[in-house]
């Protein structure tokens, strides 16, 4: 496995940032189209909490993100030492007039020092329209589809309002590979969801393994070999089903002792190809209710560096 650190700087030779934008996109499990009130544990803004504002234009957002991150990107000196990805993060971000979400994606890329893409979107929402675009950005610029699988437990995919299939995830990792093998494919899980066991967990891990492994060779030889997971733990924020959920006593979070547990076991599972895009989520302190552990990132990510480092 690789850090994404590592990964971009083989890419970029440098550090790389992501600027979270905002697409104004909804989300077909939102109005009506697949079903309503999203996923069960998705914010009001659409698991985007730290996104640039989307009443600005697209090149505004992108210099309203560089200010959040204007202090990681210049070093002690004041020099600039980083590029940055263009993250669409919130909703669906393919989700709506295919011509439209290209040009917002383009002004993305026209800005500076923005040397690349990351679009989240669903499983079920990348036809063949948009697909075709976004495999055309990615012929002259680097490109990452992010998919929100979040378990291959079918049976929690229904409880927590998923509103696809596992089929649908993997039809969508094969059309994505075939429209344009140099997509950077990365793939969310979420660690804890309502009446999984530890493993259930691992067993995720497993499909998403294999599904981005079929028909390559298990090492990496080039940058578009590597496939990228995410990992959080299922944190509870207000105004979710999920809150009601956990209000009520009909669910619990995982103890950073039991989330750590399944880290440790998961990473010998995976292979040279797999890139580490993030091992904890990041949940906004304001509406935050559990886990409470989750809220010191900075102890977080410093144990899980240690972790990473001893295996």
């Amino acid at each position: 496995m690789l850090t994404l650190s590592s990964f971009y700087e083989s890419i970029f030779s440098c550090k790389v940032y992501k600027l979270s934008l905002d697409a104004a996109c909804s989300c077909p499990n939102r109005d009506g189209t697949k079903g309503q009130g999203g996923c069960i544990f998705c914010s009001e803004s659409g698991s985007g909490d730290f996104a640039a504002n989307r009443n600005f234009s697209i090149k505004e957002q992108v210099e309203q993100a560089k200010k959040r991150v204007e202090s990681k990107v210049r070093g002690r000196s004041g020099n600039r030492k980083g590029k940055y990805i263009a993250y669409f993060q919130n909703f669906t971000s393919t989700y709506g007039n295919a011509e439209t979400l290209t040009q917002k994606y383009e002004a993305a890329l026209s800005c500076d020092d923005v040397v690349g893409l990351a679009i989240a979107t669903r499983v079920d929402c990348l036809g063949e329209e948009i697909l075709a675009k976004i495999a055309n950005i990615a012929e002259t610029h680097f490109v990452q589809i992010e998919l929100g699988l979040q378990t291959s437990n079918e049976k929690t995919g229904e409880f927590i309002n998923r509103c696809y299939t596992n089929e649908d995830y993997c039809d969508a990792v094969r059309r994505i590979k075939q429209a344009n093998p140099n997509i950077h494919i990365v793939t969310h899980l979420i660690f804890g969801l309502p009446n999984e066991s530890e493993c259930d967990m691992l067993e995720s891990v497993k499909f998403v393994v294999r599904e981005n492994s079929q028909n390559s060779s298990q090492r990496a030889q080039r940058c578009t070999d590597y496939f990228g997971l995410k990992i959080t733990v299922l944190y509870v924020v207000r105004n979710t089903k999920l809150a009601e959920l956990y209000e009520h006593g009909e669910t619990k979070t995982l103890s950073k002792e039991e989330y750590f547990s399944v880290l440790q076991k998961m990473l010998p599972l995976l292979p040279e190809k797999c890139v580490i895009h993030r091992l904890t989520g990041d949940p906004p302190k304001r509406t935050l209710i559990a886990p409470a552990w989750t809220a010191d990132k900075k102890r977080v990510l410093n144990e899980i560096k240690k972790l990473i480092n001893e295996e």
